[in-house]
């Protein structure tokens, strides 16, 4: 029996416990919960409803969950949040959490099987994404909102779920650098690019992203390799004669964001580093692929951050309209495995001229690029 069983029936119980029917929303909101389990990318991207809840709420508590490795981001406190470590495969990190409540309010993101959670956690009223299936992850949700019928970016569409006026958009410092261990930074200036992704279909081909970095070079501007930990041969791969440093695999989360705000520019994939560019105000070219350049768009909140999208839209078999189990008549995307894609042209035809250009326009440096792809 592992950790994840054994936290579900924990989790069952408890909620049975807490919660015996729905309830009305409160009067009174002291204290908010945002229950979820979703990567770095999607958990970035709560943060307009983050913002919203705080408007909103002026006085209350709000808790939000997140990965262990994704929490530390949040020890600035962006909102007054705080961050709890929440990973369903660790029974250790929901025993922590069910002697916290209780809880006035929940938001559920995602997958309202963590509707659960909230309910174990004591939340008297919870507000989730309405389409999701079964129907039993549905037992405890009170109000169940529509994704949006017209479209627009994930992060707004989670800011829906709350009731109230739109939070302002995001402006430089709204969510302060968190703190980091001391570790060696590169030499200013200096461009980071970040090849790793959750998907190989979102990996560029090697050889453009060494065009690129010759590119930045010839600019006057350092590179630096970046990548998640057993990502270390796509590194490799770009840079067989480690010509420029590389921190892949060498960092946790707050010290990348580190390397990220300092940098000139980042490049990345559409991914969980190109989010944290977005936090840390650092212009950042995304590349996107599979990946929907709207839904994980600047949209509304983000609309004034330093970011340009690069991508071929439309793409033929960018064809899917399932986001989180629900199927939207505007959505796009491809969320393909490497079985049933065996190379990713979606990214294969991004070419490095796109790519620089969209970089020079956030340098402010426009320069003639017509150099073929590759």
């Amino acid at each position: 029996m592992g950790d994840r069983f054994r936290t579900r029936a924990l989790v069952v119980s408890r909620a049975f416990t807490q919660r015996s029917m729905r309830s009305e929303p409160p009067e009174e909101v002291g204290r908010v919960l945002v229950a979820h389990n979703l990567l770095l990318g999607d958990t970035v991207m709560l943060s307009p409803l983050l913002a919203k809840l705080r408007a909103r709420y002026p006085a209350a508590e709000l808790t939000l969950l997140a990965s262990p490795a994704i929490a530390p981001l949040y020890s600035s406190h962006p909102w007054g949040v705080r961050a709890l470590p929440f990973r369903p495969s660790d029974i250790s990190t929901t025993r922590a959490l069910l002697g916290l409540g209780p809880f006035d309010l929940a938001f559920v993101l995602g997958d309202n099987r963590y509707s659960w959670v909230a309910a174990a956690m004591g939340a008297q009223h919870i507000v989730a994404h309405a389409g999701d299936r079964p129907w039993t992850k549905d037992w405890f949700v009170d109000a169940q909102r529509p994704y949006s019928s017209s479209p627009t970016s994930w992060g707004d569409m989670v800011a829906d779920l709350a009731d109230g006026p739109e939070p302002a958009p995001y402006a430089r410092g709204d969510w302060p650098a968190p703190a980091a261990r001391p570790f060696e930074r590169p030499a200013a200036p200096y461009v980071v690019l970040h090849v790793g992704a959750s998907t190989p279909l979102k990996h560029w081909l090697p050889e453009r992203w060494w065009a690129i970095a010759q590119a930045f070079e010839k600019r006057g501007l350092g590179v630096v390799w970046s990548a998640g930990r057993g990502e270390e041969p796509i590194v490799e791969a770009c840079d067989p004669g480690k010509y420029f440093p590389s921190v892949a695999g060498k960092l946790d989360l707050p010290q990348l964001w580190q390397i990220v705000a300092g940098a000139q520019l980042l490049v990345a994939p559409d991914t969980g580093v190109a989010h944290l560019g977005r936090i840390a105000w650092t212009p950042t070219v995304t590349l996107f692929g599979p990946g929907s350049a709207l839904l994980a768009g600047p949209g509304r909140y983000w609309r004034d951050t330093p970011g340009r999208a690069v991508t071929l839209d439309p793409f033929a078999c960018r064809d899917q309209r399932l986001l989180f189990r629900r199927e939207i008549e505007w959505v796009r995307r491809c969320a393909r495995t490497p079985a049933e894609c065996a190379a990713p042209r979606c990214m294969f035809a991004i070419d490095t001229a796109a790519v620089l250009a969209a970089a020079d326009a956030l340098l402010d440096r426009p320069r003639p690029l017509r150099q073929p792809i590759g």
